[in-house]
């Protein structure tokens, strides 16, 4: 069973997608209506990697971008055709894994937004490679993945239903880069932990320039306990002229 098959369930569950007016790196976190990352958009080629069901493409592109979006699951781009179809605004689709951009010229993408998918790709040196040379100079790469220590910590089991209000726990090493199955929405994930030197590193390697660094915290909770970061947010620059 592979995630491209668990996303494609969960498509067809889900039915629609949801209508928006701003990008969205996550649930329950700050948008960009809050974050201001990625700036005017009216006139930019944008690249929306594992864009899903298309909210965001089709935010970006409601505020005049050129959006160009790609994801692995063809169920999740119907999503996203319906959407920009009652939208009324033009998206280019593209069935594609993230890391595979060779369709793409070098130096033409003024924006490339991955919103939650970075933790699903194995070969993150490759997904950074590929987004750099498809950027142009100075252009920024803005992602959020899975906050490595969300993926370390863990409560006990609870009856379905039930609040989370077993002990909280360290369940793996923070360390531990050997993937692991996660849930969404009862479908299991597979997703590759990293820590955040480790996701540092392979962007300096690739020849970006980080210049925002953010673990927002959660707006919405349904845990009582101590907050803790669930996801981790990047703004990294292509360097170069």
């Amino acid at each position: 069973m592979t995630n491209t098959q668990a996303w494609d369930r969960l498509a067809a569950r889900r039915g629609e997608a949801n209508n928006a007016d701003t990008v969205q790196f996550g649930p329950d976190l700050p948008s960009e209506a809050d974050l201001r990352l990625c700036g005017e958009l009216k006139g930019r080629r944008v690249l929306d990697i594992g864009c899903g069901a298309g909210e965001n493409a089709v935010a970006m592109a409601r505020q005049g971008a050129h959006v160009i979006a790609i994801d692995v699951s063809s169920a999740q781009l119907a999503l996203g055709r319906r959407l920009a179809e009652s939208a009324e605004v033009r998206v280019e689709w593209h069935q594609s894994d993230g890391a595979d951009l060779a369709f793409l010229r070098a130096d033409s993408i003024d924006l490339a937004l991955a919103a939650g998918v970075v933790h699903e790709i194995e070969d993150l040196n490759r997904l950074f490679r590929q987004v750099h040379r498809v950027l142009r100079a100075g252009a920024p790469f803005v992602f959020s993945h899975d906050h490595p220590m969300r993926l370390a910590l863990a409560r006990d089991d609870t009856q379905p239903g039930g609040l989370p209000l077993g002990r909280f726990e360290v369940r793996r090493s923070y360390f531990d880069s050997s993937p692991i199955v996660t849930k969404s929405e009862d479908e299991q994930l597979q997703v590759w932990p990293r820590t955040i030197a480790d996701v540092f590193s392979a962007l300096h390697r690739a020849g970006y320039r980080v210049d925002v660094l953010l673990e927002p915290e959660v707006l919405r909770s349904s845990d009582p306990g101590p907050a803790t970061p669930t996801t981790v947010l990047w703004r990294a620059r292509k360097e170069g002229v």
